[in-house]
């Protein structure tokens, strides 16, 4: 990935890091800062998928846990995971309304 992005290891995609002013950078520079960003968001939906069939699995095996313990460590685990999607879906729709007034301006 180039140097407008960073890897966020929470959500394990590449987020945008832009240092400067929108309007300061050049308009090839937009265009390639775009173009990656579309990459990325294309795969976020999949991302989610993923997290989703997690806690499916942490549900089931919490829905069959007795140990008072183990069921508190499935929940907060869940409850991550959740925390997790629901970051990945703001990203996921606040760049898409950035990335549609940029393209057509």
């Amino acid at each position: 990935m180039n140097e407008y992005f960073t890897y966020n290891p929470r959500l394990k995609i590449y987020l945008p890091k832009l240092d400067q002013d929108w309007n300061s950078y050049s308009l090839h520079t937009q265009n390639c800062i775009l173009t990656d960003w579309e990459h990325i968001r294309g795969h976020i939906p999949d991302r989610i998928a993923e997290l989703e069939e997690d806690i499916n699995l942490k549900q089931e095996a919490l829905n069959e846990e007795e140990n008072f313990q183990t069921s508190c460590k499935l929940t907060e685990e869940i409850s991550e995971l959740a925390s997790i999607i629901n970051d990945l879906w703001i990203w996921y729709r606040s760049n898409q309304q950035i990335s549609k007034a940029k393209v057509h301006t």
